[in-house]
């Protein structure tokens, strides 16, 4: 099994490091963008670098060429996404081409649902949450408790 571990910098990607157990069991890389804390996970792991699309319709389409490429160059089984922007293209695609999807719900939305959980919430396959105040919103969300 390949999996696609995609996040954006900063607090996401700490929370997706906490789950270094797990994916170190198989072959797996990142998606991301470019921040010295992604560049520095480069040295030891698979990493590739997308646009970070922020509300820029030209960076927009970058982000889904490029996540488009690696999607179809790695070919991976599932996806697990701890969130942003940055991972929605990624996520979208995997769906599309028959791929599994996890997503994460970040540890620092304790009642109130992020924009990108509210959109990944609706298509993946299994759906995390870390407070149990959020399943008001996400009725099929898996509570897991805090990954820190």
């Amino acid at each position: 099994m390949k999996i696609c571990l995609t996040s954006s910098a900063g607090g996401q990607l700490l929370q997706m490091l906490q789950l270094e157990s797990i994916y170190k069991k198989y072959d797996h890389f990142f998606l991301t963008f470019k921040k010295t804390t992604t560049e520095s996970l480069a040295n030891k792991e698979k990493v590739y670098f997308v646009t970070m699309p922020g509300r820029n319709p030209l960076k927009i389409l970058s982000c889904l060429i490029q996540s488009l490429i690696i999607l179809l160059k790695q070919n991976p089984d599932v996806v697990i996404s701890t969130g942003s922007g940055v991972t929605l293209p990624i996520c979208f695609y995997a769906k599309v081409f028959g791929k599994k999807v996890i997503y994460i719900e970040s540890f620092s939305r304790v009642d109130s649902p992020s924009f990108t959980g509210r959109l990944l919430y609706r298509f993946s396959d299994l759906f995390i949450i870390q407070w149990k105040p959020l399943l008001k919103y996400y009725k099929n969300a898996i509570y897991g408790g805090p990954i820190f």
